[in-house]
């Protein structure tokens, strides 16, 4: 009797296990992943969404490595070094809410065949990254040319940014604002 018990519940379990899988993470019946939201660590402005992650390789990185830096999803994470020795991990995404500083520049550049133009957060103008684009285009285009070539990226300081989700949990509600 009791092993049967034992049983019908291990069913239940299962049959309710592979359901919430079905479900996704957030309970509908889609499994595509949720965006997760990266922020400005100084100010806490929206920069980016991680559904618009681009891996862009580069012969130049010192070191190369896959990390969780937003939410579970293993993201590669290149190291660079500028001129006047100092590195950063960034991670590359196909656009992100940035304020770039043209003219692009092609000397220096982590991307053989793209110049690059610092990037700045729109709000408070901390230094995020750097929008590449092709060599062959004029150093300054529309950001609109930007946005809809398939051949221009950021890459982004993963030091300068806050995953929204880490963000909430450091929140915290007075006891006085509770019921």
């Amino acid at each position: 009797m009791l092993l049967l018990v034992r049983v019908t519940l291990l069913l239940s379990w299962l049959s309710c296990y592979t359901n919430a899988c079905d479900r996704g993470v957030s309970g509908n019946s889609s499994n595509k992943r949720e965006a997760e939201i990266l922020l400005c660590r100084s100010c806490g402005y929206e920069i980016a969404s991680s559904l618009d992650l681009k891996f862009v390789a580069s012969k130049l990185a010192l070191a190369q490595r896959n990390d969780t830096v937003i939410g579970d999803q293993k993201v590669p994470v290149q190291l660079f070094e500028n001129p006047h020795g100092r590195r950063f991990q960034v991670i590359t995404l196909k656009k992100a809410a940035l304020q770039k500083h043209w003219p692009a520049d092609s000397h220096f550049s982590w991307f053989p065949g793209f110049s690059w133009t610092m990037s700045t957060c729109p709000r408070c103008q901390s230094h995020i990254g750097w929008s590449f684009q092709p060599s062959s285009w004029p150093g300054q285009v529309t950001e609109k040319d930007f946005e809809e070539s398939e051949e221009t990226f950021v890459a982004l300081i993963i030091d300068q940014l806050l995953q929204e989700n880490f963000a909430a949990t450091l929140l915290v509600v007075p006891r006085t604002f509770r019921s």
